[in-house]
């Protein structure tokens, strides 16, 4: 693992920058500088631009022709293909869990959804998001298989982005859903954890509303701009 002897190690700052995302305090489309970010890791640029090149990579942050460098916004049409991935890929994650529920330790699970009850309680909602996202990067790390670990961190993360875009909801994860998961995870039901996760990526889906269109288009902004150049003409 690479470390500046006085900054933070490129996993670390890559973690750090996932949490500031998930939570909201770089939202959406946010523009980053590879000077913002060394200073405030205390490490050089050399280090920032290889952490931006491989946030960059999976997608998570995108890098504009300019040289600029800026947060992930997915599109209505992009959150759809990453939930066709999701549930393509999550209901067999639960499946294998189920089948070896026995050999496995789930309290650092069970701890997370006490987690997660706290901050819905409390109505922290760039908390909640995290936590939400973070439970299904929990799922995958039982599995202990590093692709599929790799994977789901990319998927989860546009995910969580989309949910901060588009949904409706306070967290676009309905309460209990992961406790019903967990629970057929435990009692070695694989289908029934391969359902109730198919149910909750829909639940997902449907509270993101990707059917629905902007809510301005651009050919209004344009009728607006000419509107305004008649009248600054006429004046």
């Amino acid at each position: 693992m690479k470390k500046n002897q006085r900054g933070q190690s490129e996993q670390a700052i890559r973690t750090r920058l996932l949490q500031a995302i998930f939570e909201q305090r770089m939202p959406p489309g946010a523009r980053l500088t590879e000077e913002a970010l060394a200073t405030t890791f205390e490490v050089s640029r050399t280090t920032i631009r290889l952490v931006i090149a491989r946030l960059a990579q999976d997608g998570i942050l995108v890098k504009f022709p300019t040289g600029a460098t800026h947060v992930a916004a997915p599109s209505r049409n992009e959150a759809q293909q990453l939930l066709t991935v999701r549930r393509m890929i999550e209901p067999e994650i639960v499946k294998m869990l189920a089948a070896s529920a026995s050999t496995l330790s789930f309290t650092t699970l069970t701890a997370h959804l006490k987690e997660e009850d706290r901050a819905r309680r409390s109505g922290d909602r760039g908390t909640l998001v995290r936590l939400t996202g973070e439970f299904h990067l929990h799922l995958a790390q039982m599995t202990g298989n590093e692709i599929l670990i790799r994977l789901m961190t990319e998927l989860q993360t546009l995910v969580c982005l989309a949910i901060l875009l588009y949904a409706s909801g306070d967290d676009a994860c309905p309460p209990d859903e992961h406790r019903k998961i967990v629970a057929a995870i435990k009692e070695n039901d694989g289908a029934s954890a391969a359902a109730l996760m198919l149910g909750h990526l829909n639940h997902i889906e449907k509270d993101l509303r990707l059917d629905d269109k902007p809510a301005v288009e651009i050919t209004d902004a344009l009728t607006w701009l000419k509107r305004k150049e008649r009248s600054s003409a006429g004046s």
